[in-house]
This record gives structure tokens, C-alpha cells and sequence, in this order.
């Protein structure tokens, strides 16, 4: 995955939804998925914010892409359902989900976490994955060849200090991926694996490390290349598989 070079129509013909488009990881996934053929599902909290890449998207001649606002911090079961049903009536289909939207609001220890932060943090980076992905399984199960993929974070996965609770969150991110792609191996086309992309130019990064020069950071473009190798048909039939920044599973 590291030298993998997608071909210019990769994604030809593929809906495929990714959240957190509006900045930093799910917009470079985003426009990448557009640029090699995808017509791609824009999903953030606020549609003023996807329309930047969408104008984007279009103008430069790649399918034209769809804009679903969702809330991810209000994870109700009703409007996710709706969003469901929209993709449904449009497309008839998804051929991949994308999870990209993080929240860390900052780094604290353990002992001076409140409730409502904590919960907010799990609603966000674990909840809504979960019920997204659940309230789409049937839309990715019409594709035949549908891609779910997770994005991790080594926090989770090494338990660094100060993380809190998404640590523990993308430390569950990975725990459901696991146990997803149990459930649909076999039974389903459905793979599901997740990516820990790496240390990169983040919006959330530079919150929680203001003092961090950005350009000694790599830009999240530079991890792009993997979300579209597991979304593409040169990955079909690897599941259950957490890849690090090293791309190895």
C-alpha cells in the first residue's frame, strides 16, 4: 500500500459516502475519491462548509457529488435512517463509507474528565460510525462489492497518556471493525478494515498542539493512496485488517 498507484478510473463508477469531508483527512479522501472516478457523498455537520469542496468537485470535471449534512454529535437513530433512506432513493446503492470525522476537544488526564465531555467524544468517534455503518449496511449489501473502512489512531491503539476518551474511542473503532468484519465475512462482499493514517496536517491536530510548526507535518493528501486502495477492486476480499501508517495489516 505505501507505493500503490491507483489507475485514473479506480472508483469509476462507485457511490461511496465520506464523513467529516469538510476538512483536513475526509477532504483530501473525498476529492481523491472524486478524482478517480467516484461520485462522492459529502457528509459534515453543516452543508455551508461541504460547498467549498463540492464547487470544487465539480469544477474540475469528476462525477458530480451529493451533499449530506449529518450531525454526528446527535447520533438519533431516526435521522440516520432518513440519511439512509436518501442514498437509497438517489442511488439505489453504496459501494463504500468512509469514516474520516474526528473530535478531540483537548488532552487531559483521566482524572479531570467530566461526564459530558467524555460521552460527547464517544458520541462522535464511536457512536455515529456505528450507527452509520449499521443504518447503510443494507444500501453497501445491494452493491455486491462495497468497502467499509475505519480510520484508527495509534492513541487508541498504543494507549498514550492524555488521549482520554478518543483514545478509547478509536481504541473501539477498531474493536468494531474487527468484530464487523466477522459478521459480514462469508455472508457478504462486504470488506471492512480500518487505517491508522499517521501523524498528520490536521484541523484537529493543530488545536491540540498549537505551538507544533505545520509544515514540518505531513499533509493528509499523503494518505490518501491507502483509503483508495481498500475502497478499489485490487483490495476485494481483504477484511478484518488494521493498517498502520506503515500500511501493513
Amino acid at each position: 500500500m505505501q507505493t500503490y498507484q491507483p489507475r485514473p478510473d479506480l472508483l469509476s463508477g462507485r457511490i461511496i459516502l465520506v464523513t467529516g469531508a469538510a476538512d483536513s483527512l475526509g477532504n483530501a479522501v473525498a476529492a481523491a475519491c472524486a478524482e478517480h472516478g467516484a461520485t462522492v457523498i459529502l457528509s459534515d455537520r453543516d452543508q455551508s462548509t461541504l460547498e467549498p469542496l463540492y464547487d470544487h468537485i465539480d469544477g474540475a470535471g469528476s462525477p458530480q457529488p451529493a451533499i449530506l449534512p449529518l450531525d454526528l454529535e446527535k447520533p438519533q437513530e431516526h435521522r440516520f435512517l432518513a440519511a439512509a433512506d436518501s442514498i437509497g432513493e438517489m442511488f439505489g446503492h453504496l459501494d463504500g463509507l468512509v469514516h474520516c470525522a474526528a473530535f478531540a476537544p483537548f488532552l487531559s488526564r483521566i482524572d479531570d474528565y467530566d461526564l459530558e465531555d467524555w460521552e460527547r467524544v464517544l458520541r462522535i468517534n464511536l457512536t455515529a460510525p456505528f450507527l452509520l455503518t449499521q443504518v447503510t449496511l443494507p444500501l453497501l449489501r445491494a452493491a455486491g462489492d462495497a468497502s467499509v473502512v475505519f480510520t484508527s489512531d495509534r492513541v487508541g491503539r498504543r494507549g498514550l497518556a492524555y488521549w482520554g476518551a478518543f483514545g478509547a474511542a478509536k481504541f473501539g473503532v477498531e474493536g468494531l471493525m474487527q468484530i464487523l468484519a466477522e459478521e459480514t465475512r462469508g455472508s457478504s462482499a462486504i470488506r471492512v478494515n480500518s487505517i491508522d493514517p499517521g501523524i498528520l496536517r490536521t484541523g484537529l491536530r493543530a488545536r491540540l498542539y498549537p505551538a507544533e510548526d505545520p509544515q514540518g507535518v505531513p499533509p493528509p493528501e499523503t494518505a490518501t493512496s491507502r483509503y483508495l486502495y481498500l475502497l478499489g477492486p485490487d483490495s476485494r476480499g481483504l477484511t478484518g485488517r488494521a493498517f498502520g501508517p506503515e500500511a501493513s495489516g
